[in-house]
């Protein structure tokens, strides 16, 4: 396997001396190129098994339901996903099935979960810069949405959602037909995150790691929304705090680099997620 990934660029500015040539002014690297469609998928399928056993980790499994897709680099009509009935906890990368337009299996010995293909078949077709899309049924997402509530810019962490959630009121039951799948995806629109009511939460990214962190952090921060609203009202930030603090937070390189941290832990608590 070829994998290349630069460092930071050097200085070319007047910043500080501490800060580096990107964006946020963090050393953060770029994401890998490859040499091969072979080993961009090897590589897609690693982050993905890695990051449902973080889903699991972090207790999001809820009996069949939550999944996480990504596109295949060489026919990206085409998504791998975990497989139905398969725990969180026990994926591995040689669990991972690859579902076509048509919901049809076309690699891998495991069967799909309809919801799975429902939902995420429509947010690849309507999003082509969504790479990788997860959900969720996760308890802090879903109280929120009981709520009808949306992020509130409240800290840094949640300005990254900042304009760039929507709300989705309507539910039709469980989503295992394609014109659910198609309504979530079309009120999704151009936003990372969508809470459905009555349901969970979906982000998307343009890799399995940055919509896994938007994923994580959404979560994270519906649990403090909470239980501040619950301890009393909420201190929200200005327009212009919420906007600097999602310059910063929102950015996608950052996203990208966050889920490397959850990475480097999960690869080396769990090694055997890399099983094919």
């Amino acid at each position: 396997m070829t994998i290349t990934q630069s460092t930071p660029p050097l200085r070319t500015t007047d910043r500080p001396s501490y800060l580096a040539d990107t964006h946020t002014g963090l050393p953060i690297p770029t994401e890998p190129r490859f040499s091969s469609a072979d080993d961009e998928r090897r590589h897609r399928k690693q982050r993905l098994a890695a990051a449902l056993r973080i889903f699991g980790k972090l207790g999001y499994g809820e009996g069949i339901s939550g999944h996480i897709s990504v596109r295949d680099p060489e026919d990206p009509e085409t998504f791998w996903v975990n497989p139905f009935g398969v725990s969180f906890n026990r994926v591995t990368v040689g669990d991972l099935i690859l579902v076509d337009g048509t919901g049809r299996v076309v690699a891998g010995r495991h069967r799909v979960n309809p919801s799975a293909f429902a939902i995420h078949s429509q947010i690849h077709q309507i999003r082509p810069d969504a790479t990788a899309a997860a959900h969720g049924h996760t308890v802090h997402s879903r109280a929120l949405g009981a709520l009808g509530r949306l992020l509130e810019p409240i800290d840094q962490e949640s300005a990254a959602f900042y304009h760039n959630q929507v709300l989705y009121d309507r539910y039709d039951g469980p989503s295992v037909a394609i014109d659910q799948g198609r309504a979530m995806a079309e009120a999704l629109g151009d936003k990372r995150a969508i809470l459905l009511r009555h349901h969970g939460l979906i982000t998307v990214g343009g890799s399995v790691d940055e919509a896994v962190h938007w994923f994580v952090t959404y979560d994270g921060c519906a649990q403090v929304q909470l239980l501040a609203a619950a301890a009393g009202q909420l201190g929200r930030l200005t327009p212009a705090q919420a906007e600097a603090a999602r310059d910063g937070f929102g950015d996608p390189q950052l996203g990208w680099f966050s889920f490397q941290v959850l990475w480097d832990d999960i690869v080396h608590e769990q090694p055997d997620l890399l099983d094919e």
